[in-house]
């Protein structure tokens, strides 16, 4: 495209463009939106529900699909074993018996999207092929990442916990949004002893350690609060203490912004300062927002973690990556669960995807890049 085509673009196509190019940031996008795609519909996604469970499969390893045309797609079932002198339990794979997965085969019920009841599943272990075949129905299971101690599928409650856990950094950085553009845009656009008080207000917030502070506010959380209660108690305490770069951010851009020549012909057209500052101002770098928001989702999700994982956050049965991590705090169950830690595979490559996500836009978003 000539300099003359780009001219004449706006700043959000040129954004656009700059973003195209970023390859890293494009793919990034593409795995959230899946990942919130599955989230969204992960009750269907997953094998089986959260609550599901069966004590004899606790702690069973792993059990990867396999494909041949005798079987077609199957897991190699599993049984438990006790070792005689030491007492120690153990798996053993039934090689000869092959447990038949179905494509959207009836499961146990649910409500899809919290609203449409279904049984129908992606995949999960066929019953009724393995009741046609003579298999035992105790053998009749699935478990893509193993199973915890409690005989959980660690792969459904790594869908279902997605959930919460992506879902509380969107909630958090809407909180963010409204107290970052507000008390921000109020800081820069009144200046004067309005910005010297919400500076001081900032610097105070920042001073304070946020791990430490997170677990005070946390400890708060009255145990008799409900799932919904706790959830939405969490999501606000972590937005209290992450407001502020955005403030900071906002603040900048208005002190800039607020003597244009575009911005005092609407003062002096009479326009009240909340539209010169919502209509004129903030519309102006709403890309750098942007930017700012999403760079502090991964925040929020680590911060949700840490909390349900010292046990003072998110509490079963609700079910997060946080929530999940609870059994790896003894080293010697990691030691010989490994798949317990697939929670922190997810963090981190969720964690990652939005940093990268951030670059992106934020290069994106530089009016002075090529």
């Amino acid at each position: 495209m000539s300099e003359k085509d780009l001219g004449s673009l706006s700043q959000w196509q040129l954004t656009k463009i700059r973003f195209m190019r970023h390859k890293i940031a494009v793919a990034s996008l593409l795995f959230l939106v899946a990942m919130y795609t599955i989230a969204l519909f992960a009750p269907f996604v997953a094998p089986n529900s959260q609550t599901w469970r069966d004590v004899e499969y606790s702690n069973c390893p792993p059990m990867l699909p396999r494909f041949n045309f005798k079987d077609g797609l199957h897991v190699k079932a599993m049984a438990q074993k006790t070792h005689p002198i030491t007492l120690k339990r153990y798996y053993e794979t039934k090689t000869d018996i092959a447990v038949p997965l179905g494509f959207f085969v009836k499961g146990e019920p649910y409500k899809l999207l919290g609203l449409i009841p279904l049984e129908r599943r992606l995949i999960t272990a066929d019953t009724e092929e393995a009741k046609e075949r003579g298999i035992p129905l105790s053998y009749a299971r699935f478990y893509l990442l193993g199973a915890d101690r409690f005989g959980h599928d660690v792969f459904s409650r790594i869908l279902l916990g997605s959930q919460i856990s992506l879902s509380i950094g969107l909630i958090a950085i809407a909180f963010n949004f409204l107290f970052g553009i507000s008390i921000g845009g109020a800081s820069g656009y009144f200046g004067g002893k309005t910005d010297v008080v919400v500076q001081r207000l900032i610097e105070i917030l920042n001073s304070f350690p946020h791990i430490p502070l997170w677990l005070a506010m946390a400890a708060v959380i009255p145990i008799s609060w409900g799932p919904l209660q706790t959830y939405f108690g969490i999501t606000i305490m972590l937005s209290l203490l992450t407001w502020t770069n955005l403030a900071r951010v906002v603040r900048g851009k208005i002190l800039s912004l607020r003597e244009e020549d575009y911005a005092v012909a609407a003062r002096l057209l009479g326009a009240s300062h909340e539209r010169v500052l919502f209509r004129h101002l903030i519309p102006g770098f709403t890309s750098h927002i942007i930017v700012a928001l999403t760079l502090s989702v991964p925040y929020m999700i680590i911060g949700e973690t840490a909390l349900s994982f010292l046990g003072l956050g998110l509490r079963p049965p609700v079910v997060s990556w946080g929530v999940m991590l609870q059994d790896c705090i003894n080293m010697q169950i990691v030691a010989n669960y490994p798949w317990l830690l697939m929670p922190v595979i997810m963090i981190t490559i969720t964690v990652l995807a939005f940093n990268f996500l951030g670059d992106g836009l934020r290069d994106a978003a530089d009016p002075h890049a090529s």
